[in-house]
């Protein structure tokens, strides 16, 4: 040790060994934490103040089981299955750089022992996976939550990818900002566009040059749909694709029971079924532009009736596709 840490910091570091080093399958015995206690932190104490110092976290509240093997923490803020979940979570989320994952898993591995660690093999691989290259993401999220919470406008740059493969600026934008919205794994901002007059739905791994404005943001309720704020209903049921045409009664045949699953999975549960001379029907509360494309994703087992509109649109889309592999 190149420097010693006074004795009456003990008790802070023998929970930091506990939390670091043990857990019910890696119990301390209380000489080896004595060990621990000199080689980490340069700090000496007598074995029999393990003891005491241990009944003094107890009694704070610290779940820490003695047994014949030595004393370990027992439970934690969040047990290993949840660490596992939120660091997969960030792994699969595209909307985060690979840098960025790297760092967000290691500060979720350290809430846990240093076993947990050696466990979890997606640290090593975030760079395999398909991420954002938009570094500002974070500042994106600080400066939207900062321009929700003041009630005022922002502006920024909206990008697109070119086949370069890295993003350019499409366009410029002055809009006011209600929510961020996780979905299908890319983070969305719901906000009104000043310019064309209705609510929009932005990816923010795609805004670069934000910045906060000092006029005041729009009043949500001023906006036609939205007297009552916002219904976080529609976002699973009526914006599959993020769309933001005004939602329209959709019915479609189905090919059997079997793509319920799928329906539930986009959709949620806001939907109902009938069986009409054999036919299994489906009716749903949508975004038209999203249903063309969710309909054209399961063509082979989809087929819309109503509106008119959506059925015509489909039936052009077939024939452009179709005109174009016939050239084959």
């Amino acid at each position: 040790m190149d420097s010693f840490e006074p004795k009456k910091l003990a008790l802070i570091r023998i929970l930091n060994i506990l939390e670091t080093y043990t857990d019910c399958n890696h119990p301390l015995a209380h000489d080896e934490i004595v060990k621990k206690l000199y080689t980490l932190y340069g700090i000496t104490v007598e074995r029999k103040a393990i003891g005491r110092n241990i009944s003094l976290l107890q009694s704070a509240g610290y779940d820490i089981e003695t047994t014949k093997k030595g004393s370990y923490l027992n439970t934690r803020l969040f047990e290993d299955s949840e660490l596992r979940l939120l660091s997969d979570s960030v792994l699969a989320s595209q909307h985060i750089t690979a840098k960025h994952s790297k760092e967000l898993i290691e500060k979720i591995a350290s809430l846990s022992n240093k076993y947990f660690k050696s466990h979890i093999k997606n640290i090593f691989s975030v760079n395999d996976w398909n991420k954002s290259e938009n570094v500002a993401l974070f500042y994106n999220i600080d400066i939207i939550d900062e321009a929700i919470e003041a009630n005022r406008k922002i502006k920024f740059d909206y990008n697109k990818y070119g086949l370069d493969k890295k993003l350019h600026r499409s366009v410029f934008h002055i809009v006011s900002p209600y929510q961020m919205i996780l979905h299908n794994q890319r983070y969305f901002l719901m906000a009104h566009q000043e310019k064309w007059k209705h609510i929009t739905y932005y990816r923010l791994d795609r805004i670069t040059n934000i910045e906060l404005l000092d006029e005041p943001a729009t009043d949500l309720r001023s906006i036609e749909g939205y007297q009552n704020g916002i219904d976080y209903r529609r976002f699973s049921s009526a914006l599959p694709y993020m769309f933001s045409d005004e939602p329209q009664t959709i019915r479609f045949i189905i090919d059997g029971e079997w793509m319920i699953d799928q329906i539930v999975d986009w959709f949620g549960y806001d939907f109902s079924t009938d069986n009409k001379d054999g036919k299994l029907i489906v009716t749903v509360n949508a975004s038209p532009y999203a249903m063309e494309y969710w309909a054209m994703q399961y063509l082979n087992y989809v087929e819309i009736i109503s509106p008119s509109s959506l059925r015509e649109q489909i039936i052009t889309n077939l024939k452009n596709a179709s005109s174009k592999y016939a050239k084959i």
